[in-house]
């Protein structure tokens, strides 16, 4: 393997983004959910009590027991025993992504002209369109479902014949691009022919507008009935939305997503004049999903079938969208009646009847509890217990917001139990059997004081949202105290990156000069994870970095002036500092 050029930061950022750690880890250490983290046996000692802990919102690992941590490429570091580069191509291997260079000899000589994904999707998205027309069999079919030729030019419907001839059309990409696009398929025998064939096709774009992969919706009784590109360098069907870049083009200001399952409900709802509808891509309702929609509008609505499957489906996502709930949300759920689906609701009741169901669609709070009450035998001590083991369990994984504390109230009314009692076991469901406090226990740790400048850093690593409140990278300079050039940096870095977390921050600083003092400081773990407190402790920490700045310069202003004249700049600044100084003796 070459590793020469060195690994842009902006890639490994990416990488670490897309890249969940708790698949890497997953897949080779059994990990169990433990309120909003997951835990296992220190894979690096041996233990017989689970201290290792796996933290999918700072994508992060720690072990209580031997204190080892790190990020998902750390992970792989320590326990494949490879090299970081080898680390990091491991990863971009599972995602389907090379890793670039910078300064790479080979760099200028990859050419990118047209032959791209991009393109070559785009091109079979124009030659799919083009086949449409030609086929009686495929407009039959549509006309058959009630779809305008407007709307399935809106959405760029097309057909890929019986024996289709993309791949002829598009030869000049090679059939390694054809392959590598999701749109051919070489058999064991290394014969390339085309994916998709006799189907209705149905392009994947993403939030610019760029075709990434097809569904295909076979005519007749074939099977499989949908066929979905493969995950491909450009295509993630969990991390996509169907229909989200047509419902950001059709609606001037989103202030609500509905999530279908389908393609055709999709359309055929755009086509009733509801044109904010999304469907999930032949996957359940992944995280990356829900945070997608809810950065998006105010209000999300789960729209499943009353069945079985419906119901499934309905219950993963909220799952899913527990950790990522906020006050100024909301989700919803709609259930539809026993065999219909949006597509054939929306034909048979219209527009403002569809509309008038959806907003009398449950809650999450109320479908959460509608479901742990058709679950338990609330007319028994026993059935009521369940309840709410079953019920603090789920709550321990969302943050901690107003809507939880209302459930939390719901839960006690319910089950005759006292608040308190109810808040204890939350607690214990949220933190298991680790320490929370912050812990210097490990790697040496006992050698290292806390300041409030550190302090501040540890709280900066794990919640890098404080860069809300820290003030700019050159007023923290401007203190000058020891420590102050390192949390000026990590600022920089939050504001570079908004989205960055604690692993990717890690990783910003490897191979530095600050990389010991991070890596030791990631072991102080707050004693919560309530925002509010958090904050307070960062806003407590700033407050006592710049009364230790004003005190380092009143005493160099003093002593100086016990040697000489001050200039009237000085005295002025000396006068400042008295008095704010007297203002806040105990800051």
């Amino acid at each position: 393997m070459s590793t020469a050029g060195r690994i842009p930061k902006e890639f490994i950022d990416q990488l670490l983004a897309r890249v969940d750690i708790i698949d890497v880890i997953g897949g080779r250490v059994p990990l169990k959910k433990a309120g909003r983290e997951y835990t296992a046996c220190c894979p690096f000692h041996n233990e017989k009590t689970p201290s290792f802990t796996v933290s999918p919102t700072k994508q992060f690992y720690h072990c209580f027991g031997c204190g080892v941590h790190g990020s998902a490429i750390t992970f792989l570091m320590e326990y494949e025993h490879l090299e970081y580069p080898e680390a990091i191509e491991a990863l971009a291997r599972t995602i389907g992504v090379q890793v670039p260079r910078e300064g790479a000899e080979d760099a200028p000589k990859r050419p990118r002209k047209d032959k791209n994904l991009y393109t070559l999707l785009e091109e079979a998205a124009v030659w799919f369109q083009a086949q449409l027309p030609q086929n009686p069999d495929a407009l039959g079919y549509l006309q058959r479902r009630g779809l305008s030729s407007d709307v399935a030019k809106r959405f760029g419907l097309g057909f890929s014949p019986p024996n289709s001839s993309l791949g002829r059309e598009l030869a000049r990409y090679g059939e390694d691009k054809l392959v590598a696009s999701g749109m051919a398929i070489r058999n064991d025998a290394g014969r390339v022919y085309d994916r998709f064939r006799e189907r209705i096709m149905f392009p994947i774009r993403d939030r610019r507008g760029r075709v990434i992969g097809f569904g295909g919706r076979v005519i007749g009784d074939g099977s499989p009935k949908y066929l979905n590109s493969p995950e491909t360098e450009v295509f993630h069907k969990g991390a996509e939305l169907y229909g989200l870049f047509e419902a950001r083009n059709d609606t001037r200001k989103l202030e609500r997503l509905l999530v279908v399952e389908g393609y055709m409900d999709v359309i055929a709802l755009a086509q009733y004049g509801i044109t904010y509808a999304v469907a999930t891509l032949g996957t359940a309702t992944t995280p990356e999903h829900i945070r997608q929609l809810l950065r998006l509008v105010p209000e999300v609505v789960f729209c499943f079938d009353g069945d079985r499957a419906g119901r499934d489906a309905a219950w993963r996502a909220l799952d899913n969208a527990l950790p990522e709930l906020r006050d100024d949300k909301e989700i919803r759920f709609l259930f539809l009646p026993q065999g219909e689906d949006p597509d054939t609701q929306i034909r048979q009741i219209g527009k403002e009847a569809f509309e008038a169901s959806l907003a009398k669609a449950l809650t999450l709070s109320a479908y959460l509890l509608a479901v742990l009450k058709e679950r338990f035998n609330l007319s028994t001590k026993e059935g009521k217990a369940r309840l709410l083991s079953d019920g603090l369990k789920l709550l321990a994984t969302m943050p901690v917001i107003l809507l939880r504390e209302q459930i939390l109230g719901e839960l006690s009314t319910l089950t005759d139990t006292p608040l308190e009692v109810v808040r204890r076991h939350l607690k214990k469901n949220s933190t298991g059997d680790a320490p929370l406090a912050y812990n210097q226990a490990r790697l040496g740790d006992q050698d290292v004081r806390r300041t409030p400048i550190r302090h501040a850093i540890a709280l900066l690593l794990h919640y890098p949202t404080l860069v809300e409140v820290a003030g700019s990278s050159e007023q923290i300079l401007g203190y000058d105290l020891p420590g102050t050039a390192l949390l000026a940096a990590i600022i920089e870095n939050i504001e570079e990156n908004p989205h960055i977390h604690l692993a990717g921050l890690l990783e910003r600083f490897r191979q530095t000069e600050h990389e010991a003092i991070i890596q030791r400081l990631t072991n102080w773990r707050p004693e919560t994870d309530d925002e509010t407190v958090i904050r307070r402790e960062f806003a407590d920490c700033l407050q006592q970095i710049r009364r230790q700045s004003r005190q380092k310069q009143l005493e160099a202003l003093l002593h100086r002036g016990q040697t000489q004249a001050l200039s009237e700049q000085e005295r002025s600044d000396l006068a400042y500092l008295l008095l704010q100084d007297y203002k806040s003796p105990g800051a």
